[in-house]
């Protein structure tokens, strides 16, 4: 069942759900959280939809706010509020509210949905994109216990990493957090069955993917090891590879759906490890309230100490180059003679004693 709602205000909305849940036979409440989807007209059909197939294993009031964008100074200034509310099939296993925001009240959107959430039922705020870089310190994200964002959908995700951790509040999470979850537990089992002294660590996968720096960091935290990222064609994250005394440990997806565990002294095995799709996530986010503390220390850990590490690698690796430049420049500085001569001289050691006894060889001849 659907009902539009036109220049409507929240109390009436609460009114249409109440008499919608009567129509259709089911006066009683049995949701168990109120979802709300903050989003933009582009992205709304897809947001629902995940959450529509995520409220199957909860239950919820999904509250989809839209922003309208006002093209005028005059839509600017009217408030308007329009609404379409949805129950029964039209609405998973619970119910829906879609709320159009125009004008003024766009910045006033916690008004709006204080008076549709459930009561005594936990609050949980999702931004598919576009979400504020303090998720606990905006208006809506203020409402919820648990404030859901997805880094990936950024056009620059490493440095929005780097802003929330700077933000981060218990309760924040990210859909990019979410999608390694599957790589987290392979790798703790694996170090669970042998006891492993793991010296370094390299993860693989797409470049600029927020998911391969989010798992970088939390092995860097919890393994307190070097860890380098080297990018890769993808899809996605692509392997992890984890260098102990014993011989190396991969964890190696190269086609986004089957991965393939090497272990030392024992042999190869194959393990689903698909990538998931939003809806999949969703509901396992859904499936905590509490502050992830995992999250929040691979978090903490930060990107700039990845970028540091990586500095200094690449510092190493050019100082024997830029050694050998200083030495020649001094030669030529110090020889009287030929500058291409005192180039090689500069070089040094073997082959410049075999150039020199040629020479000797000549003069003496003449």
């Amino acid at each position: 069942m659907k009902i539009d709602l036109t220049e409507t205000t929240s109390s009436k909305i609460n009114a249409a759900l109440v008499q919608a849940r009567r129509d259709i036979g089911t006066p009683a409440v049995g949701m168990v959280l109120t979802l709300v989807i903050v989003t933009d007209e582009e992205n709304a059909y897809d947001a629902l939809k995940s959450a529509n197939d995520a409220s199957h294993e909860h239950p919820s009031r999904i509250i989809v706010v839209i922003k309208r964008v006002s093209r005028s100074p005059r839509s600017r200034r009217d408030a308007r509020l329009d609404a379409e509310v949805r129950v029964g099939a039209d609405a998973g296993s619970g119910e829906t509210v879609v709320l159009r925001l125009h004008g003024e009240l766009v910045n006033h959107a916690d008004s709006v949905v204080l008076p549709l959430l459930l009561p005594d039922a936990p609050v949980v705020v999702w931004w598919p994109e576009g979400a504020p870089s303090d998720l606990a310190g905006n208006p809506l994200g203020a409402l919820g216990q648990r404030r859901i964002a997805d880094t990936y959908a950024c056009e620059d995700p490493i440095g929005v990493l780097s802003g929330r951790a700077a933000a981060y509040a218990p309760g924040d999470t990210d859909l990019s957090w979410t999608r390694i979850t599957p790589w987290r537990s392979m790798l703790a089992a694996a170090l669970d069955q042998q006891a492993f002294q793991v010296t370094s660590a390299v993860v693989e996968g797409e470049d600029e993917n927020p998911s391969c720096e989010l798992l970088a960091m939390w092995l860097a935290d919890r393994l307190k090891v070097p860890v380098r990222r080297t990018p890769s064609a993808g899809p996605g994250l692509t392997s992890v590879h984890l260098e102990t005394k014993d011989g190396e440990i991969v964890l190696d997806r190269a086609d986004g759906s089957l991965a393939t565990l090497r272990m030392p002294g024992q042999p190869d095995r194959s393990v689903a490890l698909k990538r998931r799709d939003t809806a999949e996530l969703l509901a396992e986010e859904l499936r905590r309230l509490d502050p992830d503390n995992i999250y929040a220390s691979a978090l903490k850990f930060g990107v700039a100490k990845l970028e540091s590490a990586r500095a200094q690698e690449g510092r190493a690796g050019a100082e024997p180059a830029a050694a050998e430049a200083v030495a020649e420049a001094v030669a030529e500085a110090e020889a009287p003679g030929d500058a291409a001569g005192s180039a090689s001289a500069a070089k040094g050691g073997k082959s410049a004693g075999k150039a020199a006894a040629p020479a000797k060889k000549a003069s003496a001849k003449q």
